[in-house]
């Protein structure tokens, strides 16, 4: 259920455009792709070990050193953007391997703030 494929390209209709067909649950589907869509960044799987900021703000308060054991739930830093505190906590436990921030510190959309390896325990 829920099966995609894309075929290979074919022409649509009679303003001799391209198109794909897809065949998603066994429907056959016929559809136009921009080149917005076609050119478009894939997706990747977001890789754990990384703590990157999803929205542009200034690091009010770190709680964690490199090289520090952390657990679930263990505060990392605060976060202040467009006038809300947002705290991030660790979703797994590790050791903190690397700090790309700073207290006071503003950062950009995008940044990796802080990188954590696996724990041996």
């Amino acid at each position: 259920m829920g099966e995609k494929k894309v075929k290979k390209q074919d022409i649509c209709g009679d303003k001799k455009q391209r198109c794909k067909s897809l065949i998603i649950d066994g429907t056959k589907y016929r559809t136009l792709f921009n080149s917005k869509f076609e050119n478009r960044k894939k997706y990747e799987l977001p890789d754990t070990n990384k703590i990157i900021s999803y929205i542009p703000g200034t690091v009010m308060k770190l709680f964690v050193k490199e090289g520090q054991e952390v657990n679930k739930g263990d505060n990392i830093l605060i976060l202040d953007a467009m006038k809300m505190k947002n705290r991030l906590i660790f979703d797994k436990s590790g050791i903190v391997k690397s700090i790309y921030v700073k207290e006071g510190e503003k950062v950009p959309k995008d940044f990796l703030m802080l990188e954590m390896e696996q724990s041996i325990r």
